[in-house]
């Protein structure tokens, strides 16, 4: 039973780090990264451990990425200015440290919908620019959760082999 104990309570952490992925309260692909990690530290880093934090690094720096391109395509293919994208990427931190939490999605949009407005006068054409992003933003979630199973079923490869 004590041999589950740890692998269940890191168990409980990539959990949330993978409901992370689509709820924007939770921290996702870096808190599951640090589960792996740190679980590396409590078990030891075998060959096959050290493999899996190979594979996890590269899974969550291309999670990452994607959480920006994404994005950035989408708000490129609905015609957004480089400007207003700018305007999005500022609104997000802001609103990161005025809202905590949610705050990111509120001031991406916010950022991208009064930039484009202002840039276009036309708050039809804002509503697209501001749709795409969301849809790009929907898009990184989502394959961010499909990279976060992923490295679930990594790490729970790697516990059963410890075990």
């Amino acid at each position: 039973m004590e041999d589950l104990l740890v692998p269940g309570l890191f168990l409980i952490v990539m959990l949330t780090g993978l409901a992370g992925t689509i709820l924007p309260i939770l921290p996702g692909i870096l808190l599951m990264w640090g589960a792996v990690i740190g679980y590396g530290f409590v078990a030891g880093f075998d060959a096959v451990g050290l493999g899996v934090v190979v594979v996890v690094t590269a899974l969550a720096v291309l999670s990452v990425a994607l959480g920006v391109i994404l994005p950035k395509q989408a708000a490129d293919a609905a015609g957004a200015s480089k400007k207003s994208q700018l305007a999005a990427v500022a609104g997000a931190i802001v609103g990161f440290f005025v809202i905590p939490v949610v705050g990111v999605v509120i001031g991406a949009v916010a950022g991208i919908a009064l930039a484009e407005y202002a840039d276009k006068n036309d708050w039809g054409v804002a509503w697209q620019s501001t749709k795409g992003v969301l849809a790009g933003m929907g898009w990184a979630a989502l394959a961010q959760f499909g990279i976060g199973v992923l490295i679930l079923i990594i790490w729970l490869g790697w516990v059963a082999v410890a075990l």
